[in-house]
C-alpha cells in the first residue's frame, strides 16, 4: 500500500501523523511511504531522518495526496486541504466532524473515505487513540488556566496551590474521563480544593477510591450543582465527550454572572463544539478571549502545544492499526475489526457512523 504524510497546517500545528520510527515499521512490512518535505523539522523529524526511515520526500501536499492511498494526519483537513481529497483516498486522522458541520459537508461532499480516530472504540467501551491527546490536554489544561489566573493575563491573579499552608485556590473538573483525571491529578499534585463533576455516580465512587476526599468534593452533575460548584471557582476545567456528537453545553451564558471576574475557563471539548455555552474556537497565536470578565481558552488542538511528546503518544497507540489497514487492506481490516470500523465516519459520500450521522443530520438539516 502506498502511505503519505502531508504536513500539517492548522494554527501552531507541529505533530506529525508519522513519526521516523512508524515510516521504518511501515516500510519495513513492504509499503511505500511519501512524506512531504520538512513535514516534521520543527520537532527534529528531518527529511534526512525520514529517508532513512525508508520514506521518500515529495515537495507539496498536493503530491502527497495525488500518489497515496492511505494518509496518515494528525488534525482534520483544511479548507485548502479539501481540493486535494477524493473516493480514491482513505483518511486516518482526528476529524471532529460534529464540531465543524460546514467542513463536515465539504469532506462528505469529496467522496473520502474518513476513519476518525476519535471513534475508534476497544472491548472495554473505552476510546484508545483519543485517549492519549486527552491525557496530554488535561494536563496543559491545568497548567494554562494556572498560568492565564495571572493578573497580568487578566486573570484574578490568584497562584492555583498552596504556599506554607495556606490553601490557594478552588478548581473545579466537569466531566471525569481521560482528560478530567488528568486535571484531577494535576491539581491534587498541587494541594489545591476540587470540585469534581460527573453525571456517573459510579465514576465517581472510583475516583473517590482512588484519590480519597481530601479537598476532593465528589459531586454528581446536575446543572444547580454545576452553577453552584463553578461560582467560587478559580479555575473551571470543562472536558465533557460525547462520541461522534457535539459536546453538551453544561455551562450556560446565565450561570456565569455568578462567576468571579478575572477566573478563568478552560474548554477541553472544544473540538466537538465546545462545552461551555460561550466557547468560540482560539488558536495558540490568540488563545484566550474575556466574557463578562471571565477568561476563556478555548485552543481546538492543545496537544499541539508539545508536538513531540503527543506525536510520539499519538504514534504508539496508532501504529498497530496502521499496520492493520496496510498488511490486511483497508476493506478487509474494517471488516475483521469491528472497534476500528467504528471509526469509519464518512465513506463514498455516506456517514456510515451513526452517532456522528445524528449529530450532522441535526447541525447540517
Amino acid at each position: 500500500m502506498i502511505v503519505g504524510l502531508p504536513k500539517e497546517i492548522k494554527n501552531n500545528e507541529h505533530r506529525v501523523g508519522l513519526t521516523p520510527d512508524s515510516v521504518s515499521e511501515i516500510s519495513a512490512n513492504g509499503h511505500e511511504v511519501f512524506v512531504e518535505t520538512n513535514c516534521g523539522k520543527e520537532i527534529g523529524f528531518t527529511n534526512e531522518k525520514y529517508e532513512a526511515a525508508g520514506a521518500k520526500i515529495l515537495n507539496t501536499a498536493a503530491e502527497v495526496y495525488e500518489k497515496s492511498e492511505l494518509i496518515v494526519k494528525v488534525k482534520e483537513p483544511m479548507e485548502s486541504e479539501v481540493q486535494y481529497l477524493n473516493s480514491d483516498i482513505t483518511l486516518f486522522t482526528y476529524l471532529h466532524l460534529a464540531g465543524n458541520p460546514s467542513l463536515a459537508k465539504k469532506l462528505i461532499d469529496t467522496g473520502v473515505r474518513g476513519i476518525a480516530y476519535e471513534t475508534v472504540t476497544s472491548p472495554d467501551n473505552t476510546f484508545p487513540l483519543l485517549a492519549p491527546m486527552s491525557a496530554i490536554a488535561g494536563q496543559i489544561a491545568f497548567n494554562v488556566g494556572n498560568y492565564f489566573l495571572l493578573k497580568q493575563n487578566k486573570g484574578r491573579g490568584v497562584l492555583i496551590g498552596t504556599l506554607d499552608g495556606l490553601d490557594l485556590g478552588l478548581v473545579t473538573i466537569i466531566g471525569c474521563g481521560v482528560a478530567g483525571e488528568e486535571s484531577l491529578q494535576k491539581a491534587v499534585n498541587n494541594g489545591v480544593e476540587v470540585n469534581l463533576i460527573d453525571l456517573s455516580e459510579q465514576r465517581l465512587s472510583q475516583l473517590k477510591s482512588k484519590y480519597g476526599d481530601e479537598k476532593i468534593n465528589y459531586i454528581v452533575s446536575t446543572p444547580d450543582s454545576i452553577a453552584d460548584s463553578i461560582k467560587d471557582s478559580d479555575l473551571i476545567l470543562g472536558s465533557v465527550y460525547s462520541l461522534g456528537k457535539n459536546a453538551p453545553k453544561v455551562v450556560t451564558d446565565n450561570m456565569l454572572d455568578a462567576v468571579k471576574p478575572g477566573a478563568v475557563m478552560v474548554d477541553i471539548s472544544i473540538d466537538q463544539g465546545g462545552c461551555f455555552e460561550t466557547s468560540s474556537p482560539t488558536t495558540h497565536d490568540d488563545p484566550t478571549f474575556i466574557h463578562k470578565g471571565i477568561v476563556h481558552y478555548c485552543v481546538t488542538n492543545m496537544p499541539g502545544a508539545v508536538p513531540l511528546t503527543a506525536s510520539n503518544a499519538l504514534n504508539r497507540a496508532t501504529i498497530s492499526y496502521i499496520h492493520e489497514l496496510t498488511n490486511k487492506g483497508i476493506d478487509q481490516a474494517l471488516n475483521e475489526n469491528q472497534y476500528l470500523k467504528d471509526g469509519l465516519n464518512i465513506d463514498n459520500k455516506d456517514v456510515p457512523n451513526i452517532l456522528v450521522r445524528e449529530a450532522l443530520d441535526s447541525l447540517l438539516n
